[in-house]
């Protein structure tokens, strides 16, 4: 498309008050194939559909990762998440048994997965699992994760995985919904109106699917394996609580300057030793 196009479209997402305007106009007519493939975007766009929907893909931790719609936008501040997930596994000691184990639970478009596939690539291999309720994200997930070699199972929660994975996961990460219910409402129409309710709805406080996840959790980890999900500082230490009442040693992971995200972790023990196996901080990022 040409850059004249430009003009008319920055004028358009302002006047419906998109904040990036600018950034935003180039990226849709990158994804316009004709004037008209333009002006049906900039439509969706300007009628509040979110723009990663719109051209198809979300950037996340440098990876474009597809996504459409009905299907969850990974967030900027998630990728605390990945940062912490692929430390731990670049410190695993495999010990000759091949690859580190990880699983993406409430993988949505398999964002997260992906991306600490991405992280570990050329210090460890890795065995990667993702699992969602949802049809619609496990077949984003499925493309997402296909260059990997990502197996995508479709179910709630653990009920898909094999029984293969029990006690061998190294890292489990699991951004689970922790949206209160009543909450929501509250939430930028983009995310309230158009991603699926499942993806952001945790219940009462925001932790019912972190207690059935962190209840469960200890049979599928490897000893000195880690559960790692999001958390809002709000709802921390209940979420420390909720995960030590799993049998795992709970404590949090501040983030980097340039990271925002909140993550709560899970140590499972080692055989014949009760205390996690490491401490961890937003300063220990190596």
């Amino acid at each position: 498309m040409s850059a004249a196009a430009l003009g008319p479209v920055v004028a358009r997402l302002r006047a419906a008050g998109c904040v990036f305007a600018e950034d935003e106009a180039a990226l849709l007519l990158e994804a316009a194939s004709s004037a008209a493939a333009l002006e049906a975007l900039v439509g969706r766009r300007v009628a509040g559909e979110p723009l990663e929907h719109v051209v198809g893909w979300a950037e996340f931790c440098g990876l474009r990762v597809a996504v459409g719609p009905g299907v969850f936008v990974p967030r900027h501040r998630t990728e605390t998440l990945v940062h912490e997930a692929a430390r731990l596994v670049r410190r695993l000691r495999l010990d000759g048994r091949g690859r580190a184990v990880v699983l993406d639970l409430c993988c949505g478009s398999g964002a997260i997965g992906a991306a600490v596939a991405a992280a570990t690539a050329t210090t460890t291999p890795v065995e990667l699992h993702a699992a969602d309720v949802d049809p619609v994200a496990v077949r984003y997930a499925r493309h997402n994760l296909a260059g990997l070699g990502g197996a995508v199972h479709q179910g709630d929660l653990f009920a898909p995985l094999p029984a293969a994975l029990r006690g061998r996961v190294d890292v489990l990460v699991a951004n689970v919904p922790y949206v209160p219910t009543d909450a929501i409402a509250l939430m930028p129409p983009e995310a309230r109106d158009h991603e699926p309710r499942r993806s952001l709805d945790g219940g009462g406080d925001g932790l019912d699917v972190l207690r059935r996840v962190a209840a469960e959790a200890g049979q599928w980890l490897a000893p000195g394996g880690t559960l790692l999900v999001e958390t809002s500082r709000r709802q921390s230490a209940t979420a420390l609580a909720v995960i030590a009442a799993g049998g795992l040693s709970a404590g949090l992971v501040e983030p980097d300057e340039d990271d925002d995200g909140l993550v709560a972790f899970g140590a499972a023990p080692t055989w014949g030793d009760r205390r996690p196996p490491h401490t961890r901080s937003g300063q220990d990022r190596r």
